[in-house]
């Protein structure tokens, strides 16, 4: 069993802008505080932990409220920005910060740069938004981000000069991996001109490829789409002669997704992720298994992260390969697509598919939605 390298200490260490000289306004609800010492362990078993010759325990700093706090919270200002693409569950961290800040914390300052890192740019002409409980107070009931978003590196420096113009105190980036990097090098600037503000990265990815992270925002609702379109792949097949349901679903590079909708219906017969290599050919191949499986019960619904479609055989060829086995009847195929954004587009499927199966095609499409 392979056992992930443990992370330096330093790589562990959050920077601090100084020491906490300020009462938390927490105190007088009788909250719990967590002691600036106390650390939860990165190993969870005695092999992770013989991987340091030092013998150290390595710890992440637990997220919490802290008895004394930086920032005196009468003259704190926060913004907030939201990043990359879409994801469920981002306009409920936007609520989620602003009540916490609003009522635990009495900031009364708080905006929302409008369009990404875009909205920090002075010139680009884009109005903050004041961030208020009235103005959250239903967005958890609906999908995408109030505030916008958008893709692509800014200029770290306009950045910071309008964090530092605007005085705020505290910017919370919600986003994915190239919007943790921006708020890495905002950080470093921030840093470098040795001022007083504190950048607050919060991970997007309905993937759920974080490691040592249990999971993220808007996995399950990814997992419950889709089992649903499982559902409705496996309705399609069984109702055909020798019946196929592929459903392609998203995961980046892991296969959280696709495993865990597995679990949930087990109406799946084949699951592929990028975690466990499989064969394509041979005696103990899918093909062949897949093969015997329409020979018995006539029909096969299958699981496909789209990263295993980087397979060594490549990924139109991989399709091909899964589609030419030989059986009596010609199969009839339900396709069901999950998400856009794969190396494999979805054109591409249906012209493999229409080029292998002329007649009887049935396709149920539930493509463009991002879980």
């Amino acid at each position: 069993m392979r056992v992930t390298a443990l992370p330096a200490p330093e790589q562990l260490r959050i920077r601090r802008l100084g020491p906490p000289e300020h009462v938390s306004p927490l105190r007088q609800s009788g909250t719990l505080f967590l002691e600036d010492d106390y650390r939860i362990l990165v190993a969870s078993d005695t092999r992770e932990l013989t991987l340091r010759e030092d013998g150290a325990q390595i710890g992440f700093e637990p997220a919490g409220p802290r008895e004394r706090v930086f920032f005196d919270p009468s003259g704190t200002r926060c913004g907030i920005v939201t990043c990359g693409g879409l994801c469920p569950g981002i306009n409920d961290v936007i609520r989620s910060i602003v009540l916490t800040l609003w009522h635990q914390y009495r900031i009364r300052h708080i905006v929302g740069f409008r369009h990404g890192y875009s909205g920090l740019i002075e010139h680009n002409g884009e109005v903050p938004m004041a961030l208020t409980p009235a103005a959250v107070h239903n967005i958890h009931e609906t999908g995408g981000t109030m505030l916008g978003t958008s893709r692509g590196p800014q200029e770290t420096g306009d950045m910071v000069d309008t964090l530092v113009r605007r005085r705020i105190s505290i910017l919370f980036a919600i986003g994915g991996n190239g919007t943790l990097k921006g708020a890495s090098a905002l950080a470093d600037e921030i840093a470098r001109r040795g001022v007083a503000i504190s950048v607050i990265g919060i991970p997007k990815t309905i993937d759920n490829d974080l490691i040592w992270i249990e999971r993220s925002f808007g996995f399950a609702t990814a997992v419950n789409e889709a089992t649903r379109s499982i559902v409705a792949a496996h309705t399609e097949a069984h109702d055909a002669q020798n019946g196929i349901g592929l459903v392609k679903l998203m995961g980046r590079l892991s296969g959280f997704i696709a495993a865990y909708a597995t679990l949930a219906d087990a109406s799946v017969n084949y699951c592929l992720i990028p975690e466990v290599p499989f064969s394509l050919e041979g005696p103990t191949g899918l093909l062949q298994s897949l093969e015997q499986r329409l020979e018995n019960r006539h029909h096969a619904v299958i699981v496909i992260d789209e990263a295993q479609l980087l397979a060594e055989t490549g990924a139109l060829e991989t399709i091909r390969l899964l589609l030419n086995f030989e059986t009596d009847a010609q199969p009839n195929l339900t396709l069901l697509l999950v998400g856009q954004t794969s190396l494999l587009p979805a054109i591409a499927l249906n012209v493999l598919i229409l080029e292998k199966f002329n007649d009887g095609l049935s396709h149920c499409e539930a493509s463009g939605s991002h879980s």
